[in-house]
């Protein structure tokens, strides 16, 4: 097999204090696996600006004069992190034979990378980068990691342990992933349904070289969200499930109440009416919840508005 020519997609929001170490880093590296015949000569990085507010389009453009290898796509404004990645990947569509996902922190190891195309070459479309350990995280963000995957385990949605955005993918995978034409993108649950021969390589993940995290506590919790009603219809089931369960329990209720009105111990009307009104209600509030969530998705999903619009290229 000849050697691929790779790009190096990297999403980035406000990273102008990062990408002057990670340009270095990365030149490095393409170097090396070009020079040792890993990759082909004409392969290259591609930083996505997802609408930064800071002097990131600047020094992406100061790289890409210095260094041809470096080309830029700056989107008009914030889409978000999965649609950074999804304009990433229409831009380099047939135009090389594979392509790698990376932050631009490099909390992923790029040394890795290395790992990845040997996977590649030896017949794997889709390769995921996962951590080896979550040793440097917090306590909380340890045990809510863990809660979520098995969540997702639990709703039948298809996922890799511990695996983020950091993945190699095949010309074809490529070419695929721009069929999907979902608004309400959770990448991670959308590459291992495809199907396609994949393989795993396991690494430790870095502290953040500078800038801070793009994914505080309320941004996860709106991803996961997002992951889980994406590719799962288990929380509408879930509400049949209660509404059942519901009616068994009102059924033993009804018994017991009735037992101390044989007696004239109960205090008329309090129970019967105050606690089935809390109940219900609460209840009926969660499950239009979560209804109108299921239809907030249809209402975006229709209007079939684009995921992300191209300002500026640099190529």
């Amino acid at each position: 097999m000849s050697a691929p020519t790779l790009a190096l997609i990297l999403p980035c929001y406000n990273e102008q204090d990062a990408l002057s170490h990670t340009s270095v880093a990365l030149n490095e590296l393409m170097q090396r696996l070009m020079q040792t015949g890993r990759i082909a000569a004409d392969s290259f990085v591609l930083f996505v600006d997802d609408g930064s507010r800071d002097k990131t389009w600047s020094v992406i453009a100061e790289l890409h004069q210095q260094n041809g290898m470096f080309r830029g796509l700056k989107l008009s404004t914030n889409f978000g992190h999965q649609n950074a990645l999804l304009a990433g990947m229409h831009a380099v569509n047939g135009k090389v034979d594979c392509a790698i996902t990376i932050d631009a922190d490099l909390q992923d190891d790029p040394a890795t990378i290395e790992e990845m195309i040997e996977e590649f070459r030896n017949g794997s479309a889709i390769v995921y980068g996962v951590r080896s350990s979550r040793d440097k995280d917090s306590f909380f963000k340890k045990i809510t990691a863990r809660f979520f995957y098995r969540l997702l385990k639990f709703m039948k949605v298809k996922t890799v342990y511990d695996h983020a955005d950091f993945r190699l993918m095949s010309r074809q995978v490529i070419s695929e992933i721009c069929r999907f034409k979902e608004v309400n993108l959770y990448l991670r649950g959308i590459f291992p349904l495809m199907g396609f021969p994949s393989s795993t390589v396991y690494y430790e993940r870095k502290e953040r070289i500078a800038g801070t995290t793009k994914y505080p506590l309320r941004k996860m919790m709106s991803f996961a969200w997002d992951g889980i009603t994406s590719f799962s219809t288990f929380p509408l089931r879930l509400i049949f499930l209660l509404g059942f369960l519901i009616f068994i329990i009102s059924i033993v209720l009804m018994v017991w109440a009735f037992i101390p009105v044989l007696d004239q111990k109960a205090v008329p009307g309090w129970a019967s009416t105050v606690l089935p009104i809390l109940f219900f209600g609460g209840l009926q509030m969660i499950s239009l919840g979560i209804i109108g969530e299921y239809l907030g998705k249809i209402y975006h999903e229709v209007k079939e508005r684009p995921r992300f619009i191209i300002e500026k290229e640099l190529n």
